[in-house]
């Protein structure tokens, strides 16, 4: 009995998560697509192609038709709508996750993974590629391939998810102990 207690979440705050979680998700994604029209229509990037911000970033356009470091490149239409179904996938699998999920953090962190994911699939369905432009770089030395702000925030969120599952473990109340 005690370990139905223990997983038992009131309703209240159940849905306090997933609303925190969808508004961290709709966030993320309508700051990823409105930083993209900044580079794209404001700064004119695709025309510029580079625009120095910093001695350590600039912002450059890169036309990415694959997934994560360009893998899978998509080099035709069909390609490109199966990456499109298998991406919609994903971000269905990680929002009935977050969903269902009673922990804040890993809340939070599956908000951050689905709203990135949601700006990059309406990049690649509505252009055909996903607009990365974000270069960070040191010198040559270039820690990160070109990015977005979609990017940025799955690789935060699936870093939170891994440090809570690698760091943290459930700890007993005292009830369950006995």
């Amino acid at each position: 009995m005690a370990e139905a207690e223990s997983v038992y979440v009131p309703a209240g705050r159940t849905r306090s998560i997933r609303t925190l979680g969808l508004g961290i998700a709709g966030f993320v994604l309508v700051l990823d697509q409105a930083v993209k029209w900044i580079v794209t229509y404001i700064f004119q990037l695709e025309q510029r192609r580079e625009f120095e911000l910093l001695p350590i970033f600039k912002l450059r356009w890169t036309e990415n038709t694959g997934v994560s470091m360009g893998y899978l490149p998509a080099g035709s239409e069909l390609e490109r709508w199966l990456l499109v179904g298998l991406t919609v996938a994903i971000s269905i699998f990680v929002l009935v996750w977050m969903l269902r999920e009673k922990s804040k953090q890993d809340v939070i962190a599956l908000g951050f993974v689905l709203g990135g994911a949601l700006g990059n699939i309406i990049d690649r369905a509505r252009l055909g590629y996903v607009l990365d432009y974000a270069d960070l770089h040191f010198g040559d030395f270039r820690p990160f391939l070109v990015f977005n702000v979609g990017d940025a925030a799955i690789t935060i969120g699936v870093l939170l998810l891994l440090v809570r599952a690698l760091l943290t473990r459930d700890r007993k109340t005292p009830r369950e102990e006995k």
